[in-house]
């Protein structure tokens, strides 16, 4: 019974310890610059949001492909780039493709958020080179968890 009791106690703590790391990480990484795309100015301020709560400040947004291309291009050290599907002027997959074909990109994590939610989607954003996805509508755990995944917090 102690034993058991013990190893349920250790257990308990390592999950909570392995939580508060990863919060600790997440607030550490409030320095990333993030790109948000969407021509939902709606969306693009729920994820902000969210990311804010995380501890991420310096938030960049744009509300479609091209606007999102120019800032990158002009733009020193955007880290992270979360973007939406359908969009006008350059969708997201378009975005995706270009920002892949650019050698300072190759390695930026890219997570799409779409309504797009169907297999054959999720296949071409991942061939397209999207490291994660989430499909709308979405908590803001949910976003926290592929951030974390794309970011690499919490690998064991």
């Amino acid at each position: 019974f102690l034993k058991k009791n013990t190893r349920i106690n250790l257990t308990c703590l390592k999950d909570m310890l392995k939580l508060q790391f990863s919060r600790l990480a997440i607030k550490e990484g409030d320095n990333l610059k993030l790109l948000v795309v969407d021509d939902s100015s709606t969306m693009r301020r729920i994820i902000k949001n969210t990311l804010q709560r995380l501890g991420y400040e310096d938030i960049l947004e744009a509300e479609h492909g091209v606007e999102a291309w120019q800032i990158m291009d002009s733009t020193e050290g955007i880290q992270v780039l979360i973007t939406d599907w359908n969009m006008p002027e350059m969708n997201g997959l378009d975005l995706v493709k270009k920002v892949r074909s650019d050698e300072r990109y190759t390695s930026i994590p890219i997570i799409m958020v779409t309504t797009e939610g169907g297999k054959a989607e999720v296949i071409t954003a991942l061939k397209a080179g999207v490291n994660n996805y989430i499909v709308k509508p979405f908590t803001p755990q949910v976003l926290k968890e592929k951030l974390e995944v794309v970011l690499g917090v919490n690998e064991d």
